[in-house]
């Protein structure tokens, strides 16, 4: 059976994708995984460099989605992953594979079904983060972290990995966009699966156009924020 899943998202990604499969080939310090590519709508010539991939690569595989929308992709990966444990990471190589193996080690070595990164605890790093989005980040956080009396602080950052029983335990998933972010550690918690917490690097992308919209976007965060904060509730008095 193949240990580590690792999801990747992708629209109009040509210039990334091929940078991210070989910086995982090349750097990864495992070798039980499986990569997940998950074009969603590509304009660009993404899907043919992923087909180019899926032929040339063991164990790398792509699936076209067909509910547009990164929430749309990021479901049909975690339904095709095999691996034990499950992670995403961004085309865009925000994440950096020294955490990815840091991750591989801990959650395959240790108790907890998942593990959180942060990019704003003891140790994080990062670079190019744009001002607006880290203000509007920390305040969505920090009333998140309130809400779910968490020690966590970094709910919306895409990259974390989860055992496969956690993901199995969370349908429905009822995010579309890039609010499933929110969602999977936030229904971990209120699941009462164990995680830990550790820091992580993020890198700012250097090719193509980023696809998170503040303004489009907000509203579809406070959805979730308040659809689990309620499920939360309901949780709690069902099980006292």
């Amino acid at each position: 059976m193949i240990d580590f899943s690792i999801i990747v998202p992708c629209r109009d990604e040509e210039d990334n994708v091929e940078i991210i499969l070989e910086n995982i080939k090349k750097n990864c310090d495992y070798q039980n995984y499986e990569i997940i590519f998950i074009d969603d709508y590509s304009k660009d010539n993404t899907l043919n460099k992923l087909k180019e991939f899926s032929a040339k690569h063991q164990n790398t595989f792509y699936y076209i989605n067909k509910k547009k929308g990164l929430g749309g992709a990021i479901s049909l990966g975690l339904k095709n992953a095999n691996g034990k444990y499950i992670t995403i990471m961004m085309a865009d190589s925000a994440d950096s594979i020294d955490d990815l193996n840091n991750y591989f080690k801990i959650i395959k070595e240790n108790k907890f079904d998942a593990i959180f990164g942060s990019r704003f605890i003891k140790g994080s790093k990062i670079v190019h983060y744009p001002k607006l989005k880290l203000f509007l980040n920390r305040i969505f956080n920090y009333i998140t972290k309130i809400l779910f009396f968490s020690d966590y602080n970094d709910f919306t950052n895409s990259f974390k990995i989860y055992k496969r029983e956690v993901i199995d335990n969370i349908y429905p998933i009822v995010s579309e966009n890039f609010n499933i972010f929110l969602e999977l550690p936030l229904k971990t918690i209120s699941r009462g699966f164990t995680y830990k917490i550790i820091p992580i690097k993020y890198f700012n992308r250097t090719k193509g156009k980023a696809k998170f919209k503040i303004k489009e976007l907000g509203s579809s965060y406070l959805f979730t924020l308040l659809y689990c904060f309620l499920e939360k509730i309901l949780l709690n008095k069902k099980f006292k």
